[in-house]
């Protein structure tokens, strides 16, 4: 049975050069109105009041009337609407403890972005053309989108690079379930490889950061030797800087898709562990190599393609010893150093690290589906008095795996 996905579409395209100049500007009106609004809730707020998004709006009418911010009135009005409703979806988020306090949009720090709704866009055999343009964007279409379908939203953007894209949200309904099949995986993430699958695969780190490592490197040292300011020599630095950035990133993601697309192919269920990357890229010697394998990413992409597929996804808390578990007898190892990748338990079982704790997870994730059963072994160790999770802690800390 097909299902309705609401499914984004990326594409790069160029602009001219008016086109250009009008979506720099609504960038930055965009970047105004979201600013004005955050600091007037913050002020309502250090008085115990609230504002929604409907006071916002009036708000907004009443800036565009006065001469000293009349320049609103510019651009479309469309995603100046669209930047309130993020804020109020910000706001929504912090009151639900699901984010922190919004914070404010920096000219330098923040992704240039707008967004337009269709009321505010015309898409017409292929051609698309946004509110106070008179000519459609000049897209790359590197892939088509479904057949017979309409965007709902559109949104531009201009990343650090300088390289525009937009991206095109639709009903996409030939997402269908995969036929289903009778296999499962544990997946153990880490930094020598990439995973390690409880099947014994192991799948290579490609290190992407580091391939471009020197490269990155001189035009960071160019940088920082150009004057501070808004030069055009110490602009054009930035972007030599950035252009690599996404070089990287791209190869990154590139990979991770097609890796979470064909786990979640092959598989029917798949169990992860779950880390908090936040706190493990706190180690700093090697946050570096944690932040290029981008586990977070990986997870993000494998769940909502489970979801597309009819796969399941299950974590595992990441306070299981998966490590230190035999995976033939249940033997609980106390000690185990960290540098200790293959180890052999009273069983007469030699096991892999990597690959036995996959095993682990697969087992502790298939008990979680079967009968909602926790994971964590309360027993304790007779010697130590504690739980023998908590002997776990440090197996998923940053130094768990060499790189």
């Amino acid at each position: 049975m097909a299902t309705h996905v609401k499914r984004a579409f990326k594409f790069r395209f160029y602009p001219t050069d008016a086109q250009a100049a009008e979506l720099s500007r609504t960038f930055g009106c965009v970047r105004k109105v979201y600013n004005m609004a955050l600091e007037a809730r913050t002020q309502a707020w250090a008085r115990q009041e609230r504002v929604n998004y409907n006071q916002t709006s009036a708000m907004l009418t009443a800036w565009k009337k006065s001469e000293e911010l009349a320049y609103l009135s510019e651009v479309s009005s469309v995603p100046l609407q669209q930047a309130l409703r993020h804020l109020q979806a910000a706001f929504t988020n912090f009151f639900g403890k699901r984010a922190k306090y919004p914070r404010f949009k920096s000219r330098k720090r923040s992704g240039r972005s707008a967004e337009y709704t269709t009321s505010a866009f015309r898409f017409r055999e292929g051609k698309l053309t946004l509110a106070k343009m008179s000519e459609p964007l000049d897209i790359v279409w590197s892939r088509s989108l479904p057949d017979n379908t309409q965007p709902s939203t559109v949104t531009v953007s201009q990343d650090s690079a300088d390289r525009w894209f937009v991206s095109l949200l639709v009903d996409d309904d030939t997402v269908q379930p995969l036929p289903w099949v009778d296999t499962a995986v544990g997946i153990d993430v880490g930094l020598s490889h990439l995973l390690t699958l409880s099947t014994g695969e192991r799948i290579a780190n490609p290190r992407h950061e580091r391939r471009d490592r020197a490269r990155l490197a001189l035009a960071q040292r160019r940088l920082a030797k150009k004057a501070k300011g808004d030069g055009a020599n110490r602009a054009k630095a930035r972007r030599k800087v950035a252009k690599v950035h996404a070089r990287i990133t791209d190869r990154r993601r590139d990979h991770l898709h097609k890796l979470t697309t064909r786990l979640v192919r092959e598989n029917q269920t798949l169990v992860i562990e779950d880390l908090s990357v936040r706190n493990m890229v706190k180690n700093r010697s090697l946050a570096r190599a944690i932040s290029d394998v981008a586990w977070a990413d990986f997870r993000t992409m494998l769940e909502y393609k489970a979801a597309w597929y009819g796969r399941e996804v299950i974590a595992v808390d990441r306070w299981f010893p998966s490590s230190k578990l035999c995976s033939h007898c249940g033997t609980l190892r106390m000690n185990m150093s960290l540098a200790l990748r293959t180890w052999t338990c009273d069983c007469g079982t030699v096991h892999d690290r990597d690959v036995n704790a996959a095993r682990n997870l697969l087992a502790a994730g298939l008990a979680v589906s079967a009968c909602g059963a926790g994971v964590r072994p309360q027993r304790e160790h007779s010697r130590t008095g504690q739980s023998a999770t908590k002997q776990e802690t440090l197996r998923r800390e940053p130094q768990d795996s060499p790189v």
